[in-house]
């Protein structure tokens, strides 16, 4: 499984990394979120499902 955060639809709020930290980031220089990690660990599917199902702008993209 693979998690992709698009960059142009992304708004920062902030919930991906507060729902799930190990996969998700959000860095302190004004950048997007982004995945931090490739694959999703097995063990945190579902938290990386949680974060793209209540993102506020769709931009989390689970594969």
């Amino acid at each position: 499984m693979k998690a992709m955060v698009n960059q142009k639809a992304c708004i920062r709020c902030g919930l991906c990394p507060t729902i799930c930290p190990e996969v998700f980031s959000l860095p302190d220089n004004g950048e997007s979120a982004h995945a931090i990690t490739e694959p999703v660990p097995a063990e945190r599917q579902a938290a990386a499902q949680e974060a793209a199902d209540n993102c506020p702008t769709g931009a989390i993209e689970i594969s």
